[in-house]
């Protein structure tokens, strides 16, 4: 079983006559994604490849039945893409666009938190659950279907350890990009618990990397309450104090936020971290005893 997205999801695209948004609209379509319709104001009553485009989320949602929607906007337009989706009535939002303005995204996570509404991203990859539905950017060859979930901060280290993971065997439940940025949706947390409860996920590959507190806290989670088998690794173990390393949340400030303690926090629970992601797939099958 996959978690967030699945084969009957009905997906609208926001921003689906521009060139990233038509791409990809056009991409996940073939992958056998339900995209049902997009959005751009001013443009209802046209199509981008065989998909009807509509002036607003409402009235996509009202005509197609959509519940969930990912955007590709600008940044300085993504706020009111998330805003208008979360008042459109889907129960998913998924933001790809890179460089949203922290507050702009605070003031959406609220919104969404508000209106009971579950946001990922913005600056990810969304996410995929193999062979049944893909809303985002991911290379959808490299995955399959399985009983391994996936959580990241980074989309090209997702598709390392996905590509990893497929080789050995482990296919895929649901991989999810949570975003490299400082303020995002879905984090390690509700993912973690998500996959807990989900009855055909056997375990776990968590993707972390510097900056910010969110894998110290993912740690006493899994000790609290996960169950299944996890792997970890932490990017950017060579990151100097004070420097952003690609991403806006990766950012080393005030001693905290080192990768160092990332992996000490993990250790202390007992969920290994793999020095290569390609120790990952060895590490859940030695836990999975296989």
């Amino acid at each position: 079983m996959s978690i967030l997205l699945h084969k009957d999801s009905k997906v609208i695209v926001q921003g689906i006559t521009g060139r990233d948004g038509s791409f990809h609209a056009t991409k996940m379509k073939a992958y056998g994604t339900q995209v049902v319709g997009g959005t751009s104001p001013g443009k209802a009553g046209q199509e981008v490849a065989g998909i009807p485009v509509f002036n607003t989320v409402r009235d996509a949602v009202e005509a197609t039945g959509a519940d969930t929607s990912i955007i590709f906007v600008p940044a300085p337009f993504a706020k009111d893409a998330m805003l208008e989706a979360i008042d459109g009535g889907v129960k998913l939002v998924i933001c790809i666009t890179e460089g949203v303005p922290t507050l702009d995204a605070v003031a959406a996570q609220r919104y969404a938190k508000i209106k009971g509404v579950k946001v990922i991203g913005p600056n990810c990859p969304g996410l995929i659950s193999p062979e049944e539905s893909m809303a985002g950017i991911m290379p959808t060859n490299i995955f399959k279907k399985g009983h391994t979930g996936v959580i990241s901060r980074s989309g090209t280290l997702t598709y390392e350890v996905v590509y990893q993971l497929t080789q050995a065997g482990l296919g895929q439940s649901t991989a999810v990009g949570v975003g490299g940025d400082p303020v995002v949706g879905l984090y390690f947390e509700d993912l973690l618990r998500m996959f807990q409860d989900d009855p055909e996920t056997d375990s776990i590959a968590l993707i972390g990397e510097i900056g910010g507190d969110a894998e110290e806290r993912a740690a006493q989670f899994i000790k609290q309450h996960v169950t299944k088998p996890v792997a970890v690794f932490i990017s950017g173990r060579q990151a100097p104090p004070g420097k952003q390393m690609g991403h806006a949340g990766a950012i080393i400030s005030g001693g905290s936020g080192t990768a160092a303690g990332k992996v000490a926090a993990f250790e202390a629970v007992g969920v290994p971290v793999a020095d290569e992601t390609s120790e990952i797939p060895t590490l859940l099958k030695k836990q999975l005893g296989r």
